[in-house]
């Protein structure tokens, strides 16, 4: 049996999910260590001070960011970029992951976060997005499998960088 806590899925594995999200309704920036994730707004409002930090961070983008004006010269220095899905029928996600790869030139680690249901794995995935913090409740060993469903697509995904010169 997986722990409840076990709900990341990775490079095709389950790992434990060790990053915590800030919350920036008590301070400007998390404390100087590891392993936090801030949203986008934070990040960018702080850009300056998470440049000289010790420990990179992950941010957090909303189904509702407008990605237009992202400081893209300073994305080498974050560790993940997530997504917050709110709801699993939200499909911005969708489309802010496609233009993260395919318009802001993202090949680290693209994480869905929130609503992430088995049933969306797969499409996840075809959309760019690398790990997956299934949703609670949900059973991850099953989301494993999800990525099985299908064997022939009719549309086009993303290829990562690797693939697509094969």
């Amino acid at each position: 049996m997986v722990s409840n806590h076990v709900r990341l899925i990775k490079n095709g594995r389950l790992e434990l999910d060790i990053w915590r999200l800030f919350d920036a309704t008590t301070q400007s920036i998390p404390p100087h260590d590891s392993h936090w994730i801030v949203k986008l707004e934070t990040w960018k409002q702080n850009i300056n001070e998470f440049q000289l930090a010790k420990y990179p961070i992950a941010i957090l983008i909303s189904s509702d960011s407008d990605l237009s004006n992202l400081p893209n010269e300073f994305l080498h220095a974050i560790e993940f970029i997530a997504i917050d899905f709110p709801n699993y029928t939200d499909g911005r996600g969708y489309s802010l992951a496609q233009l993260l790869r395919n318009q802001y030139g993202w090949r680290g680690e693209l994480r869905a976060m929130g609503d992430v249901l088995i049933d969306t794995i797969h499409y996840l995935a075809r959309c760019g997005f690398d790990s997956f913090l299934v949703k609670q409740g949900h059973d991850p060993k099953l989301a494993l499998k999800a990525f099985e469903a299908f064997t022939v697509h009719y549309q086009r995904s993303y290829l990562k960088p690797e693939l697509a010169s094969e």
